[in-house]
């Protein structure tokens, strides 16, 4: 969601409103028009009353979307190109909307909404522009989450990791993935070697798993250090590759940390088939979407302490000037993932968040952004 927008519905209000309150979906997606949904996207706004806090909250919502569901269609290496539709009514595009989760109070609202978008009128609006998009879904992945703490798998921990990845939008991705548990006739020593960077331990995944797209995704977590490292490996519709990243973990919310990784890495994956179809280049396949391209776009972990805590970062996050297209890509008890664009990079901007008495550090790679 946009924290600072409209508040107004727009033209699509009413309607979308019934669908809410009803919660049932206006429209589905299916087949080729799959990637034009944004599935369980969270919303949250405060206003004087409980009708004018979900009005705000879905009015904000539908237009973060819309620049969720450009981003996913769009290479990392045009997205700057999309600032030329900052304008684009979302309402206007708007197919119907479907609650999954809600929860408000007399001032709050808050849920984890289904946005359908018009699949014409989205296409036709990219062409008009003459921006470069991919909407074709790749096949199925087969992804196998894995769970490791000093080098030994943890299968409650295990159950968690999935449920992250579960939690996100797997089926309208433009490259959807079937979540699978680790089979038995996998040996250890040939996940060990997958994660090692040895393609030919492929050979055993695919003879399992009777598909050529199948991907580990080895979480491995370092509590005295502080530290989860992911590793992905496999081959996915790109091709073979082995990537590695590393997150840095809050004890306050260790869970945090691989939210966040299933989210970056989710992003790689559309990144590198968006490459793969041609409208991008080879800066895609290493690009996350999720997290921008280069200084100009970020992705920020904000912790705080409670929901009081997290409107106040927010309000003085969204009014820093310079700071642009600020959006919440997922909101948890203790912690929030914000994209946005700041055209000076991270650094300036933790100079200018300091002022504010917010801290925003490099941590393992990943911007944390806290009070101080």
């Amino acid at each position: 969601m946009r924290i600072a927008g409209r508040s107004a519905i727009g033209r699509a209000g009413v309607a979308l409103g019934a669908c809410l309150t009803l919660a049932v979906p206006c429209a589905g997606a299916a087949g080729e028009d799959a990637p034009f949904t944004v599935g369980n996207y969270p919303v949250e706004a405060r206003a004087e009353n409980a009708v004018s806090a979900k009005s705000k909250a879905l009015a904000d919502g539908q237009q973060a979307a819309l620049r969720s569901l450009l981003k996913r269609l769009v290479p990392v290496t045009a997205h700057q190109r999309l600032r030329a539709l900052r304008q684009v009514s979302a309402g206007d595009l708007i197919e119907g909307v479907r609650v999954r989760s809600e929860r408000n109070s007399s001032t709050d609202y808050i849920a984890s909404l289904d946005f359908t978008f018009q699949a014409k009128s989205v296409r036709d609006l990219l062409r008009r522009e003459g921006i470069p998009f991919v909407d074709e879904q790749a096949p199925v992945l087969t992804l196998i989450p894995l769970w490791r703490s000093s080098g030994r798998t943890v299968p409650h921990a295990e159950v968690a990791w999935s449920n992250v990845w579960q939690s996100l939008d797997l089926e309208h991705a433009l490259t959807p993935v079937r979540l699978e548990p680790l089979k038995p006739q996998v040996p250890p020593e040939a996940v060990n070697a997958l994660a090692d960077g040895d393609g030919s331990a492929l050979r055993a995944l695919v003879a399992a798993y009777g598909g050529e797209l199948v991907l580990l995704a080895v979480a491995d977590q370092d509590l005295p250090a502080k530290r989860l490292s992911l590793t992905l490996a496999g081959r996915d519709a790109a091709g073979a590759f082995v990537l590695k990243r590393t997150y840095r973990i809050d004890p306050a919310d260790p869970s945090y940390a691989s939210e966040l990784a299933a989210v970056v890495s989710l992003g790689i994956l559309e990144g590198r088939w968006k490459a793969v179809k041609g409208a991008g280049t080879g800066a895609d396949r290493d690009a996350v979407t999720a997290a921008g391209a280069g200084d100009r776009e970020l992705l920020l972990a904000i912790e705080f302490r409670g929901m009081s805590e997290w409107q106040d970062i927010s309000r003085k996050l969204a009014a820093t000037p310079g700071v642009e297209e600020l959006e919440v890509a997922g909101l948890s008890a203790r912690g929030a993932r914000v994209t946005l664009r700041y055209a000076e990079g991270a650094e300036r901007l933790a100079d200018a968040l300091a002022q504010q008495g917010l801290s925003l550090r490099n941590a393992g790679g990943t911007w944390v952004l806290s009070q101080q």
